[in-house]
């Protein structure tokens, strides 16, 4: 509700409809109090009970005959790659620093010790920066950062897939919560930039972590049968799908043996000395770990010698919006509304950047992002790689089709322009970028029917750790 509030457009309520099957699902009662003291803990009332009539005409082509029932409530989405760029972007504009593609080599110690600060490797440069603490946040690889401190392994890496398809294929407006009918697990099919994605799988994953994760064949089956059993006139074929992605959640480990699905999302904070290591919990929750974090330093000390800005005179996420959609000329209302809601009050740089340009303040064929965002984020936003941009700064590899090969010969443009790639540069990103997009965010080899295959033509999808 506060990043509702906070954030408007950025993030946005969505309407759920929590589907009970037959076979196997919790009883109605059981669903109705927990949907109940949902809506008391967020302060909002808008979970009703659903009649499968009411469902059916929700959604035209679902099938409803495995049901037993429904019900309503709110949740809400994000975009969360925008949602962290923009807590970064704030953070920076406050006085703090960002580096990408900095790996932490190894942890710096005292003679008693005691964490010092950490080498950060570059390329091929070490850096040696001095700490007075230290917070590892790095997610699904947290203990390999603090096993140099402490021989203790407490996450357990769990890999989700999912799949983006076109909405004609698959129409929905609100997001569908079911279970899988070959496991029972909780899986969804939701609306997510004018696509539909079905998602999520939930397995351990025990591949190298530095290697970027990408859905499996057997993932592409599960997904496909969960879409195909309940819209059984919208059958979906691996030929339909644009793209696919993958992620690795830092999920604290409890009993072994336990099903990855049953494993708790809480997160988990350690102290060893001046090492604060974090992981676990949710994207929701980011501010809650944060205050958890902060808890356990001595800020206090930190800034002795420090003379900080005032504090605020509120305990926001976000800093207020000073400007409207209509301060950011020449842009539509609707493309004005999605820039205010990515970038805050710096949607007025990004829409300056563009100059005169109209067309990079259009929408690009029928997503929700144009072309100044490409220039900005390759200014502005530590983009390295072609990948970067197309699968982070912005979602336009995994919305356009072949990976947002539309727009290869205007982004070849832009990035000789803004970061003053050759042409060689240029081809070798594009391969880089057609290479990775291929294995990670497109179906596996053997499942693809077609040749899909992208060419380095004039002008061709993975970020930093």
């Amino acid at each position: 509700e506060r990043l509702l509030r906070e954030a408007p457009g950025l993030v946005e309520r969505m309407g759920y409809y929590f589907l009970l099957n037959k076979r196997k699902s919790p009883p109605k009662f059981g669903v109705k109090i927990v949907l109940w003291l949902y809506d008391i803990i967020a302060g909002v009332k808008y979970h009703r009970s659903i009649r499968l009539p009411e469902l059916q005409e929700k959604f035209k082509t679902l099938s409803i005959s495995s049901l037993k029932a429904a019900f309503y409530y709110t949740d809400a989405i994000t975009d969360d790659s925008r949602l962290v760029q923009r807590v970064l972007q704030e953070a920076i504009d406050d006085g703090g620093a960002a580096l990408n593609y900095s790996r932490v080599a190894k942890l710096l110690q005292g003679s008693d010790g005691e964490v010092q600060g950490v080498v950060l490797e570059q390329g091929s440069e070490l850096l040696e920066v001095r700490a007075k603490v230290v917070v590892n946040a790095t997610g699904a690889w947290a203990d390999v950062l603090r096993q140099q401190v402490q021989n203790e392994k407490r996450v357990r890496p769990l890999r989700g897939s999912h799949l983006v398809v076109d909405q004609k294929d698959l129409p929905v407006a609100d997001a569908l919560a079911l279970t899988h009918p070959q496991d029972n697990r909780s899986t969804f099919i939701f609306p997510w930039e004018n696509r539909t994605v079905i998602g999520t799988t939930d397995l351990d994953h025990t591949i190298d972590l530095d290697i970027e994760a990408n859905i499996s064949a057997q993932e592409v089956n599960y997904l496909l049968e969960l879409s195909n059993s309940v819209f059984p006139d919208n059958q979906l074929s691996v030929d339909q799908i644009i793209s696919t992605w993958a992620g690795v959640r830092p999920v604290i480990a409890s009993a072994s043996g336990i099903d990855p699905s049953k494993e708790k999302r809480n997160h988990a904070v350690w102290k060893d000395g001046q090492l604060i290591t974090v992981s676990g919990g949710k994207l929701t929750t980011f501010r809650l770990i944060a205050k958890d974090v902060l808890s356990n330093i001595d800020v206090d000390s930190l800034l002795a010698n420090h003379k900080p800005k005032d504090k605020p005179k509120n305990d926001r996420v976000f800093a207020a919006l000073t400007l409207t959609a209509a301060d950011l000329q020449p842009c539509s209302p609707v493309v004005a509304q999605i820039l205010l809601s990515r970038y805050g009050d710096t949607a007025k740089a990004v829409v300056d950047l563009a100059g005169d340009q109209q067309s990079e303040l259009t929408l690009i064929e029928d997503s929700r992002w144009c072309l100044a965002e490409c220039r900005w984020a390759l200014r502005e936003e530590s983009v390295q790689h072609l990948d970067d941009l197309l699968l982070r700064r912005t979602r336009l590899g995994m919305l356009l089709a072949r990976g947002a090969e539309c727009i290869f010969p205007q982004l070849k443009i832009m990035s000789q322009q803004e970061l003053g790639w050759t042409d060689s540069q240029w081809a070798d990103e594009l391969a880089r970028y057609i290479e990775l997009w291929q294995k990670h965010y497109f179906v596996p080899a053997e499942l693809t029917t077609v040749n899909t295959e992208l060419k380095s033509q004039p002008a061709t999808v993975a970020d930093d750790v």
